[in-house]
């Protein structure tokens, strides 16, 4: 298997590799000290805390399906499951990273797709807000 995942490595069509940079980042693994701090970070009310530990409480309880595909090769404990990428999130493509303007520009992803994409978020949060 690690053959081929380093095939795969080696045809990802971007090929190139940025360095990780972030504001934050858990622990591997999820656990309830996790879930909480994840929560504290994101600056969660106590319901939505709640709501969560119990979502993790379920899942810890619940098997590995049997059926579709074999996901015993998974290790859930060494996974990040939140990463926050930046310490405030930009509203302006003036905002955003160099870091990250620089992979759009290597993906190939314009300013304008990215701009007009905001734009459209904020029309149906708005148009969702009104109704």
């Amino acid at each position: 298997m690690s053959q081929t995942l380093t095939q795969e490595q080696d045809a990802y069509s971007p090929g190139f590799h940025v360095t990780e940079n972030y504001a934050f980042k858990s622990e591997r693994g999820l656990s309830k000290k996790i879930v909480e701090q994840i929560s504290e970070m994101k600056g969660e009310p106590d319901w939505m805390r709640q709501f969560r530990l119990k979502s993790l409480a379920l899942f810890e309880k619940r098997p590995m399906p049997t059926w579709g595909a074999d996901l015993s090769g998974i290790d859930f404990d060494n996974i990040y499951y939140y990463i926050k990428p930046v310490a405030q999130q930009g509203k302006t493509w003036d905002d955003i990273p160099s870091e990250m303007k620089d992979t759009f520009d290597r993906l190939g992803i314009p300013q304008a797709a990215l701009v007009s994409r905001h734009h459209q978020r904020a029309s149906r949060h708005r148009y969702s807000a009104v109704r």
